[in-house]
């Protein structure tokens, strides 16, 4: 009998990424703002990103002039089996020029029909880890997403032959500039959009995306029939909430003079505390702020943030509902299941995730080409193995497939 991998000889992967080159951010930015927002400078030989006059906290620069990770390489780290010493070499082995289909979505399409891939969500590498660096400069913030999405739409398209399918990046910063970036997008073709996890940089300070101020914003969403799908990056926002906790358990602050690197860089205690805890409270602030009740027709699909997070986020949901009565209009546990799908993450149990949504929530994510993805997108049916054939159909292809085209 044949495995279910060979049945279903094309699926849909709705966690697939490119490498910006080095004017992804810049090619088309207003001149206005060219000293502004992301810079790319040589630093001890080599171009690297530089956001509000330092180097970015993570990022070591664009990614076609620096040495890229092995796909892969980290599945065995993040899966708590290995240390992040045993890989070094893997983490900077791949020479960009040796892989066009990082770069290029002709050669991408070549690479997918080798792996079975019908379609893929294609998200940013770098541009979701750039919004937060660049605060309190809103102004420049909001030019180089509108700078990149025009790069992301010249290189990628939106809806390229109607394969990959990439997320133009959205700033909630200022309304009126974000409702006119949405409709270039829709006007583009966008099926699928990406914002940050987190609360909304604004000049009033930081606000709940689900904040009825911005349902103009939302309802273009819902009426235009696109996905929303926040992706993981760097948890900006957060900081403030990470310190609080580190000093909390006695350990040193994270911060000095301005300086935005994390504190998680360098206390494993500390990251573990935080971990997956800004996507756990972003997806309650969306259902506990009211933005399914006032918008029924958004759906949002949740990327590269795992699933672990959700049993706990439900309890809380129905905690809330439960000791509020009249907070909510109906169970908030019923909104998260059905405006909401999640990716778990390559080594999450998915078995572990269907006791708490349902198959049709659950979407299949290999996050191909990065480190801490599958080396190969098709790898992902071993840990759907114990799934009915349907079940497996559902999460590895029809799920993404609905979302993105009905």
């Amino acid at each position: 009998m044949a495995s279910s991998s060979e049945q279903f000889p094309r699926i849909f992967d709705a966690d697939n990424h490119y490498w910006e080159t080095s004017d992804a951010f810049t090619r088309h930015r207003n001149p206005k703002y060219a000293e502004r927002g992301v810079l790319i400078k040589e630093i001890d030989g080599h171009p690297r990103y530089v956001v509000g006059g330092q180097l970015h906290p993570i990022l070591p620069g664009p990614g076609d002039v620096t040495l890229r990770p092995r796909p892969g390489a980290l599945f065995d780290y993040f899966a708590g089996k290995s240390a992040k010493e045993d890989l070094a070499n893997s983490l900077s082995c791949e020479v960009p020029a040796e892989h066009p289909e990082w770069f290029d979505r002709d050669s991408r399409l070549q690479v997918m029909d080798e792996q079975g891939l019908e379609a893929v969500w294609m998200f940013p590498s770098q541009g979701v880890c750039m919004e937060g660096p660049m605060q309190p400069d809103i102004e420049a913030s909001i030019d180089i997403f509108r700078a990149f999405n025009r790069w992301l739409e010249e290189d990628w398209g939106f809806a390229y032959q109607n394969r990959i399918f990439a997320a133009p990046f959205l700033t909630l910063s200022d309304l009126d500039s974000a409702v006119q970036e949405l409709e270039w997008c829709i006007e583009h073709g966008a099926r699928i959009i990406t914002i940050r996890n987190g609360p909304a940089f604004t000049p009033d300070g930081m606000v709940s995306p689900a904040n009825p101020r911005f349902d103009p914003f939302w309802a273009r969403v819902a009426e235009a029939r696109l996905v929303v799908a926040p992706h993981a990056g760097f948890d900006d926002g957060y900081r403030e909430v990470e310190e609080a906790v580190a000093q909390a358990w006695g350990y040193r602050s994270g911060r000095r003079d301005g300086e935005t690197t994390a504190l998680t860089v360098d206390e494993p205690f500390v990251s573990a505390l935080m971990h997956r805890r800004l996507v756990h409270d972003f997806a309650a602030a969306l259902v506990a702020h009211g933005l399914f009740e006032r918008h029924p027709a958004l759906r949002v699909a949740y990327i590269e943030n795992g699933g672990t997070w959700v049993p706990g986020l439900l309890h809380l949901l129905q905690l809330l509902h439960g000791q509020n009565p009249g907070m909510f209009e109906t169970n908030p546990v019923d909104q998260f299941l059905e405006h909401c799908w999640v990716a778990p993450f390559v080594e999450d149990s998915v078995q572990d995730l269907a006791q708490h949504l349902p198959v049709e929530r659950i979407l299949f994510g290999s996050d191909w080409p990065h480190a801490e993805g599958m080396g190969h997108p098709r790898d992902f049916f071993d840990n759907v193995a114990s799934f009915s054939v349907e079940d497996q159909r559902r999460i590895m292809i029809e799920n993404a497939r609905e979302l993105t085209l009905s």
